[in-house]
């Protein structure tokens, strides 16, 4: 009995959760040294650093940079007002300490900028659904997410030092390293203006669905993001990027 024409497509798009999780896997495995390294126990100084740092990205991303208070990041973090000039030397210090743990946390996600060698147009689009995979699962599951998508946001619209930071060191060498993954794939030279516009929109699909994750909870009925919708999101962003993928390809 024939199937209809959706079914092929469905049948040929849909990824089991466990290729997902062996793509984030297998990205995370090429990521920062820090993910393999055994953490060494947090000194009480680390352990307020932190805090503060936690903090602040938390309240900056919900109330900006001039409507939070020194106070309420030190009553955020358990701490004093006096340690936010110890450890960082003021509000501006911590703002900037902001970009540069969440640039670190971001680096860990999706890997190092000398990503593995890729011969061939599959091996690349392996590599990038991995980095897809990896992001979405980062942005939708993972504690914290929240709060630093929310930062950032707020960092772009102020045009802040922080967000400074996380283009200089994080986004835009992986956005350079996921441009030359999308040359081998497609054909096209990694810096032409369609390679980097492309990428920011293949990107940008897996970012909406944190930003606009009400709204999609709303439409979909679900009460939550958990392992399963975040694979049904997964399964289509992987589809998106293959059609895209293809729909570039140059011919020899």
């Amino acid at each position: 009995m024939n199937q209809p024409p959706e079914a092929h497509v469905a049948s040929g798009v849909a990824i089991r959760v466990g290729r997902v999780h062996y793509l984030i896997k297998r990205l995370i495995e090429f990521g920062d040294p820090m993910t393999s390294t055994p953490e060494m126990p947090e000194s009480p100084s680390d352990q307020t650093r932190r805090a503060l740092i936690d903090a602040a990205i938390a309240l900056f991303g919900q109330e900006g940079f001039r409507g939070t208070s020194t106070r309420a990041i030190a009553q955020k973090a358990g701490t004093n007002v006096a340690s936010i000039a110890y450890h960082f030397g003021g509000k501006e210090g911590l703002r900037v300490a902001c970009g540069t743990a969440i640039a670190e946390r971001l680096a860990r996600v999706v890997g190092k900028t000398d990503l593995p060698e890729v011969e061939t147009p599959e091996q690349a689009l392996h590599l990038l659904e991995g980095v897809i995979a990896a992001f979405a699962h980062y942005l939708l599951l993972e504690q914290g997410e929240a709060d630093i998508v929310a930062f950032i946001m707020r960092e772009m619209a102020e045009d802040g030092p922080a967000i400074r930071e996380v283009y200089a060191t994080t986004m835009e060498p992986r956005h350079r390293a996921f441009c030359r993954l999308w040359e081998v794939a497609t054909g096209w030279p990694a810096e032409s203006d369609r390679t980097r516009l492309t990428v920011f929109a293949v990107i940008g699909q897996a970012l909406y669905f944190r930003i606009g994750q009400t709204v999609v909870q709303q439409r979909m009925g679900w009460e939550r993001l958990d392992e399963e919708t975040v694979r049904q999101i997964t399964e289509v962003l992987i589809a998106n990027l293959r059609a895209i993928v293809a729909a570039n390809r140059r011919q020899p």
